[in-house]
């Protein structure tokens, strides 16, 4: 059986100790992300926001990335990224510890541009999606990728829900000994009207090629209930 990208995962001592393994998902949640925009990334330099323990940031240099840069807000999840076994990919990523937002003004401050941006898994956490866009927009990118959970709810709306900050998964605390945000879910109508608003064409990736015996672990993106993660791909308008 030929190896796929993310098959090491499960033997990393952060992994070893979860509950059931990671690999089958994240090689899943690759060919949804990566796949279909192989040719943007190749000798692309990318912008990873919440980059976790830099598993995307290493996807994105394991499919040709010249360089690619991480914003984390969890240091202990950054400490983790040196247990990834390619040195010659981990060469090509540095991640910096940093709220997504400020590291973007800080980036916009530097004059840095990046020609694609991953939005992996961040755009339901956070309160500021128009905001995002927008600042994201000045960094210049050619293709931004949004991985989020999304309401199916059919009309324009975000839903509001509140989460605990001492997730790893979570948004991290706004404040000092915040145990608790608000998050805001928007509707799939809503991230294309944000995309619209912020000068973006956006298109869906349809996940129907993936058979329904080929799914565990990414049940999430076939959900027939009020929410569903959905993968788009947003790129300037001409």
């Amino acid at each position: 059986m030929p190896v796929a990208f993310f098959d090491f995962i499960d033997t990393l001592p952060r992994y070893k100790a979860l509950d059931r393994p990671q690999a089958n998902r994240l090689n899943l949640r690759r060919r949804f992300i990566i796949s279909p925009v192989r040719k943007d990334i190749k000798g692309a330099r990318v912008l990873d926001l919440t980059s976790h323990d830099g598993r995307w940031c290493y996807a994105f240099a394991g499919a040709g990335a010249r360089d690619v840069v991480g914003f984390e807000g969890r240091q202990a999840l950054i400490d983790a990224f040196p247990d990834f076994p390619d040195e010659e990919l981990k060469a090509r990523i540095k991640i910096h510890c940093t709220d997504i937002f400020d590291g973007i003004e800080a980036a916009i401050e530097q004059g840095e541009t990046f020609d694609v941006i991953g939005v992996l898994g961040i755009y339901y956490h956070i309160m500021d999606h128009a905001r995002l866009l927008k600042l994201m927009r000045r960094l210049k990118p050619k293709l931004i990728i949004i991985d989020s959970e999304f309401s199916t709810r059919p009309n324009p709306i975000i839903q509001l829900v509140q989460e605990r900050t001492d997730i790893e998964l979570n948004a991290i605390p706004e404040y000092e000994g915040q145990d608790v945000i608000v998050k805001g879910v928007p509707s799939l109508q809503a991230m294309e009207l944000m995309a619209k608003s912020a000068g973006f064409d956006l298109t869906w990736h349809d996940v129907s090629d993936i058979a329904r015996g080929q799914r565990p672990g990414v049940a999430d993106y076939f959900r027939k209930t009020k929410m569903r993660r959905a993968t788009c791909f947003l790129r300037p308008k001409a």
